[in-house]
């Protein structure tokens, strides 16, 4: 059946190329897409190759660009590859766009994920000139229903002058209903508390708004979301994970969370889909999910009957199990609900309602600062996303990683973190294959004995409990987190000079 039913907007239907004309040099422009979901698939493209050739005659042509979170080589990399981004925000996974951030090339800006849309609002990035939002049908009353992601597009689509729609006929045509778009935000001082009592509870719409006369194009695509292919989990995945499971059991005994827990959130990867298929072979029943990204593990779980409802503002599927997922999306309605952004991380419903965070991280130190983001404490990897927004604010959250990378060469417990994203008080347990150290009511020298003890791998034990000990005999008089600044960084100048920590 036909995708676009409104009679003024189906009057506005063109190419990628006349829609990107409305883009001019210098806009901030907000594109839809959260983790590989529901990000614009021709428009992007289109303007990169109108970048490319305005380059080509002296003209300066660049836009600030900002997401919901990561997108996919259509989006980001294509526009990466042609200097097209002056400004880039919040978050970002795509290799070309990595490199032109760390190159000096691109202004990156690292913010939380439910921070960014109210930022907006706020005016601190100034005007919204533009917005490219993917949706899956424009019904006849000019309501958009959205499809696989939901991020940012509300704000991008209240804001911008100027609108540009694409309609993805990949979507299922049966995305109506999954969502759930609340319109209640409002700025200081006249917020008003957010409703959210329940993971799977609806307080809001199933359709984004626009106004029609925003709308400058609409664009008819049929491509596929990005293949998000995850790697078999392995040994040291699943013992992670069996660590985990097994924590989550003893708090059940020691009546901090009923049987069937707490709500979950889980980041995106081999660790997360290891701790979902645990909790699946596991005696936990009846669970729930408020989360950030569905994956190919979640879903299996709400297939099962393992987890009764998932909430969350985006997908993040290998092609295989999206095709499911497309022939059975029938199936997955009212167990399966897409809220933007500012309410699936929001602090407030995340403290009201209990999480559970699991995410994962490059580096914790010996006292519990975790870093996430920057690789030997310079070199942008990916961004923050949402793992502050559940950290900060769940009612229990685990850090996890391997004890080493590149073949042992280097060790995730480090006498000093050489860039920290979340603090020694906002982290209440780690977790590598090594085992689990509980961090919580623990002063920071029992922290690092505990995280030494329990995390570290064994070829890295001994030199850190060595660095511990004489930072304590150096400081006599600073006890409460002793360092011997000389060689606190040591351990990464290593790293660089010869390849091995």
């Amino acid at each position: 059946m036909p995708r676009i039913t409104c009679p003024q907007l189906a009057q506005k239907v063109t190419t990628a190329e006349t829609a990107a004309q409305y883009i001019h040099p210098g806009d901030n422009v907000g594109m839809s897409g959260f983790t590989g979901s529901g990000y614009p698939k021709a428009v992007p493209s289109a303007l990169a190759k109108r970048i490319r050739a305005a380059h080509e005659t002296g003209q300066d042509f660049s836009i600030g660009l900002f997401t919901g979170a990561s997108t996919a080589p259509e989006l980001d990399g294509v526009l990466a590859e042609v200097d097209g981004v002056h400004l880039r925000a919040p978050f970002m996974g795509d290799p070309t766009m990595r490199k032109a951030i760390n190159d000096g090339r691109v202004e990156y800006n690292d913010v939380h994920l439910s921070h960014l849309a109210q930022q907006v609002w706020f005016g601190h990035y100034g005007k919204l000139d533009v917005a490219v939002v993917e949706v899956s049908a424009i019904l006849p009353n000019g309501l958009l229903v959205p499809g696989s992601s939901v991020g940012n597009n509300k704000t991008w689509l209240d804001l911008a002058d100027r609108v540009i729609l694409e309609v993805n006929e990949w979507q299922p045509e049966h995305w109506e209903g999954f969502h759930d778009v609340y319109y209640g935000t409002r700025v200081p001082p006249h917020r008003n508390p957010i409703q959210l009592l329940e993971p799977n509870q609806r307080i809001g719409d199933p359709y984004l708004r626009v106004d029609p006369d925003k709308v400058v194009a609409v664009v008819k695509t049929n491509a596929p979301d990005r293949d998000n292919a995850f790697s078999p989990v392995d040994a040291n995945s699943e013992a992670i994970a069996g660590h985990l499971i097994d924590f989550l059991r003893h708090e059940v005994r020691a009546g901090r969370m009923p049987t069937s827990l707490l709500p979950i959130q889980s980041g995106v990867g081999n660790v997360a889909n290891a701790v979902l298929a645990g909790l699946g072979d596991s005696e936990f029943e009846h669970l729930t999910s408020f989360t950030e990204v569905i994956q190919d593990g979640l879903l299996d779980l709400v297939e099962s009957g393992k987890i009764d409802s998932v909430s969350a503002t985006g997908f993040s599927l290998s092609r295989e199990r999206a095709e499911r997922f497309h022939a059975d999306i029938a199936n997955y309605k009212g167990r399966v609900l897409l809220r933007p952004q500012e309410i699936s991380n929001h602090p407030e419903t995340i403290r009201r309602l209990g999480v559970i965070a699991i995410n994962g991280m490059l580096e914790s130190d010996i006292y519990g600062h975790v870093n996430s983001t920057n690789v030997s404490g310079s070199k942008m990897m990916n961004g923050i996303g949402g793992s502050g927004d559940f950290a900060r604010n769940g009612f229990l959250n685990f850090f996890v990683s391997s004890s080493t990378a590149k073949r042992g060469a280097v060790s995730s417990i480090v006498p000093f973190a050489s860039h920290v994203d979340h603090t020694e008080h906002d982290v209440h347990v780690l977790v590598t294959e090594r085992g689990i150290a509980d961090l919580r009511g623990t002063s920071p020298v029992q922290r690092a004995r505990r995280i030494i003890r329990e995390c570290a791998h064994p070829d890295y034990q001994d030199r850190l409990l060595d660095y511990l000990d004489r930072a304590i005999a150096a400081n006599p008089h600073a006890q409460h987190e002793p360092h011997i600044l000389a060689e606190a960084l040591s351990w990464h100048v290593n790293l660089a000079e010869t390849g091995h920590m």
